[in-house]
């Protein structure tokens, strides 16, 4: 018997296209060198161009999903994404909680590419209070880190990316790592925040066109990384450089969004000139 590569539980939802949610979760972790073990947390009806409708889960099943096989495995990290319900919330934020010395990566999916909301503001409310608090690093793109940091009661609130940080980091997580990916701006730049200001900042050229599942792959690579046992710095640097390369060699399947191509490194024709980011801490 050879040993067991790193085991990774993702929490998510079904996408039947494989180009996000559960299944990019499985194919990522699978290309990076994981064992994925899977708790499903609703099912989609979706393609390329958009989600159009979602089917929830039973809480007490995802709980018991998950207790199922980590009294059975050993699990180096757990992964979430879409959880689908309040329900689904709670029951993940109590299995969780039991494992407190397992890594938490937080992928806060809060809408499709589409702009299709997959949490409401209650689920929005409950994943602050009770999965961020024991969360390792979150994930957002700059939409969802104003979402999570906005002043319900403060309607002229508008907060920077660095104030959005400093209120999710207050929130309990240790790390926070804010894509730029939906930011008018030339090249996409990804800021690492931990309760001491930037960490590091990495900037990739932007890529033509739209991508379905570029977080989950992100957040899974992220996962991967820190369940081999990467320090952070270098984990949140090897995950960016693993999605840029899955995006820059996406392909089109549908009438919407690209796919990343997650297993590239396997194609023939290899890549070369991966962009540099800065590669060193910025206070």
């Amino acid at each position: 018997m050879t040993d067991s590569p790193p085991i990774v539980m993702v929490f998510a939802a079904t996408d039947p296209t494989g180009g996000a949610g559960l299944q990019a979760d499985i194919m990522t972790l699978a290309s990076m060198g994981c064992h994925p073990v899977s708790v499903v947390t609703a099912i989609t009806i979706q393609d390329t161009t958009g989600v159009d409708g979602v089917q929830p889960v039973d809480g007490e099943w995802v709980a018991d999903q998950a207790r199922c096989i980590l009294e059975d495995m050993p699990v180096a990290a757990f992964k979430v994404g879409v959880l689908g319900s309040l329900e689904a919330i709670a029951a993940v934020a109590e299995v969780v909680s039991d494992y407190p010395e397992i890594p938490l990566i937080l992928d806060p999916v809060l809408a499709s590419g589409r702009g299709d909301e997959l949490a409401s503001e209650e689920m929005l409310a409950a994943i602050r209070e009770l999965l961020i608090p024991q969360t390792t690093i979150v994930t957002p793109n700059s939409i969802e880190a104003r979402r999570l940091a906005a002043d319900d009661s403060d309607d002229s609130d508008n907060p920077d990316l660095a104030e959005c940080a400093r209120r999710i980091l207050d929130s309990g997580c240790e790390y926070v790592l804010i894509t730029g990916t939906h930011e008018h701006t030339g090249d996409v730049t990804n800021t690492l925040y931990n309760s001491d200001g930037v960490v590091r900042s990495d900037s990739w050229p932007r890529l033509p066109g739209s991508f379905h599942g570029s977080g989950c792959t992100l957040a899974s690579a992220l996962a991967a990384t820190i369940a081999n046992g990467v320090d952070m710095q270098e984990a949140v640097r090897d995950a960016q450089e693993y999605t840029w390369q899955s995006l820059k060699l996406a392909f089109r399947p549908g009438m919407g969004q690209h796919i990343p191509d997650r297993l590239f490194w396997a194609r023939e024709d290899e890549t070369s000139g991966t962009p540099e980011g800065d590669g060193e801490p910025q206070a």
